[in-house]
């Protein structure tokens, strides 16, 4: 019913939306007389911004079409190169010759749409040729296409790097640690022709035990069965993925906002201090990061559900205990070509300082040359793959550790 109460909240909410838009427009206009008026100016601001704040938001657009290399812009196209049920993989192809490492960016599904990697990809198209994992909405995928677990997620990876073929890289962030580092295993013992060249692990709760924060403690103050009972929901009839089984984007991005509610409400203040000054870029930036931010997507409610338990709860893969598909045990010791780069943000509520540099310990047959860690000082979850910081200390050393190890350099 709280899938179905959110939908109706967000259809009662839109007349009130629009209408708070027009009075905007109109208190702005510059034939009204009065619109420079402190109160008229404040009155068209809060009109905004409740307008912003009840804006539904959908997928956005990663919107790169160029990039610079070796001081030249080069444009690039977004095309899909291979489609399953509830992801496809997404090539930023550039228009250049050059021969640059194979980079495969895995997205977190953690409720956000790739596009929240919009940055990270930025900063690897002047020397990679990349692709990322474009997941779909689970409420976008009807129930004929199956189901999807974190078995899955592990499946997909190891297809979309076959898609890519030998002499390729692969970048997790967040979530997706624990899944490449499995699928990697896997690949490894399989002595598999694609096996990646080199991983790079960012900000991801590989062994959750090491400074466990706030969500890593609310996954273990509850049992699964109460995780089930109270935030899973079916897709309402109107969508594609009808009667599915979910845990909602709205309750992800409900949980991620309440972690730092003072941060957002005082971000909002700005944002009306701004309109009201008006500050077109500073107003700006605000709407792009919240359209981003806010834009959510459903989880199959099999993978929430197997990443809580296996990730969070029971920590199997760091314990050496995590099964593939119920009887295959996933063996990090055979791990042995495949080059292990770790990065953590000092500052990281929701993947503890120690959490991702875990999957070192893990890796006991890889060679110590094959190994590197980096902590980025003075940046949270969301600094570890994106924003200044990110731009000029971690891509950097990501970019020069994929291409030491590269074969084809």
């Amino acid at each position: 019913m709280l899938y179905q109460f959110n939908e109706l909240q967000r259809l009662a909410v839109s007349p009130a939306r629009i209408a708070a838009q027009f009075q905007s427009q109109l208190l702005r206009s510059p034939f009204n007389p009065f619109a420079e008026l402190p109160a008229v100016r404040k009155l068209a601001a809060s009109y905004e911004l409740f307008a912003e704040m009840t804006q539904n938001h959908g997928k956005p657009e990663f919107g790169l079409n160029e990039t610079v290399i070796d001081g030249k812009s080069v444009s690039v196209t977004e095309e899909i190169v291979h489609e399953l049920p509830f992801g496809q993989l997404l090539h930023f192809k550039r228009d250049t010759s050059k021969n640059d490492p194979k980079l495969l960016i895995v997205a977190p599904m953690s409720g956000h749409f790739a596009t929240l990697l919009r940055g990270t990809v930025e900063a690897m198209l002047p020397g990679h040729d990349v692709y990322i994992t474009d997941w779909i909405d689970a409420a976008a995928v009807p129930l004929s296409d199956g189901g999807f677990d974190l078995d899955d997620y592990i499946d997909y990876v190891r297809e979309f790097l076959g898609v890519l073929g030998p002499n390729s890289h692969v970048l997790a962030v967040c979530q997706p640690g624990v899944p490449v580092l499995a699928a990697v295993a896997l690949m490894s013992e399989d002595d598999d022709p694609n096996l990646p060249t080199s991983m790079t692990i960012m900000g991801s709760p590989i062994d959750t035990r090491r400074h466990p924060t706030v969500p890593c403690e609310l996954a273990m103050d509850n049992s699964i069965e109460r995780f089930e009972q109270t935030v899973i929901h079916h897709v309402p009839v109107v969508y594609p993925g009808a009667f599915r089984r979910v845990y909602p984007g709205f309750l992800q991005l409900g949980g991620f906002v309440s972690m730092n509610l003072d941060r957002h409400v005082d971000a909002h203040m700005r944002q009306f201090d701004h309109l009201v000054e008006g500050d077109g870029d500073n107003a700006e930036k605000h709407r792009t990061f919240y359209s981003e931010y806010n834009a959510v997507m459903d989880l199959s409610a099999e993978y929430y559900l197997q990443t809580i338990e296996t990730v969070f709860q029971k920590q199997s893969l760091a314990k050496g205990e995590m099964m593939y598909r119920g009887d295959r045990l996933v063996e990090t010791s055979t791990i042995r070509k495949t080059a292990l780069l770790t990065v953590e943000g000092e500052l990281d509520d929701i993947s503890g300082v120690g959490q991702t540099v875990a999957a070192h310990d893990l890796c006991t047959n890889l060679a110590k040359t094959k190994k590197d860690h980096y902590e980025q000082a003075g940046v949270g979850h969301y600094g570890v793959f994106n924003g200044s910081k990110f731009r000029e200390f971690i891509a950097p050393r990501v970019s020069n550790f994929i291409k030491k190890h590269d074969t084809l350099k």
